[in-house]
């Protein structure tokens, strides 16, 4: 599904990533976690085609497609999804009138016809109940005024009508109470399948006590230096990053 190669990225000539390894087979969920500044939420932008960023080295690659090689709509029109940490506010777009553009824009890439007014209303009827969602919030401008909570569910909401193949979730658990983090959970196990892979990019483990990984790795300056199981997470949230310092330098 997702694999990236010897990934190096820099930004204003400082190098972030310093060869990043990661394979992610169709229908798992892998976690990286990582101190802030090691480079994570860097890999997320990267994979999404977020501009600013100079990839000196590298491939990733979706589905036998190096991506990096596409404009970041076209990265979505392949299958990539990006639950960002910090959702942007957009004003005067209502958040129905944005996710009928975005479903139909991918259908149009994959040459489909555009859906009707009733089998749209019926798909985000659907998807709104899991996420518990209510007419009201579907009604206001995309993220305007929303809560944290709010704000993810509103992002999961848009994975699910989307239906993206990869998925990448950077510290989406950041700003959520547990009842909000329950839900926003809740949704994105929902959306488990065996031919969609998902990256789950967080500092704590707490989130991981919901959405339980296939694999964790750790991330430090600028690459992955540990991989493991579930129980590595509960070693990082024990002895912290310190002792993986040493083996990234």
């Amino acid at each position: 599904m997702l694999e990236i190669r010897d990934l190096h990225v820099s930004v204003e000539d400082k190098e972030i990533l310093k060869g990043v390894n990661l394979v992610i087979p169709k229908g798992e969920i892998h976690a990286i976690m990582g101190r802030n500044g090691s480079g994570k939420s860097t890999l997320s932008y990267v994979m999404a085609g977020k501009s600013g960023y100079e990839i000196t080295k590298g491939e990733i690659i979706l589905d036998g497609v190096n991506i990096l090689d596409m404009e970041p709509n076209e990265r979505a029109s392949a299958g990539l999804f990006l639950a960002f940490q910090y959702p942007i506010e957009i004003p005067g777009v209502a958040t129905m009138t944005f996710l009928k553009a975005a479903m139909n824009a991918q259908r149009k890439a994959r040459g489909e016809e555009e859906l009707s007014t009733p089998d749209f209303m019926r798909e985000v009827k659907q998807a709104a109940k899991m996420l518990e969602i209510d007419n009201k919030m579907l009604k206001r401008a995309l993220n305007v005024g929303f809560s944290g909570g709010e704000k993810k569910r509103a992002e999961i909401l848009q994975m699910a009508l989307l239906k993206p193949k990869m998925c990448v979730f950077d510290e989406t658990d950041s700003g959520l109470d547990i009842d909000a983090l329950r839900i926003v959970s809740q949704g994105v196990n929902a959306l488990r399948d065996a031919n969609r892979s998902m990256l789950v990019i967080t500092h704590y483990q707490r989130l991981l006590n919901y959405i339980i990984p296939d694999v964790v790795h750790v991330f430090s300056n600028g690459k992955i230096v540990k991989s493991g199981d579930k129980s590595l997470a509960l070693e990082l949230e024990e002895k912290g990053y310190a002792q993986y310092d040493e083996s990234a330098a």
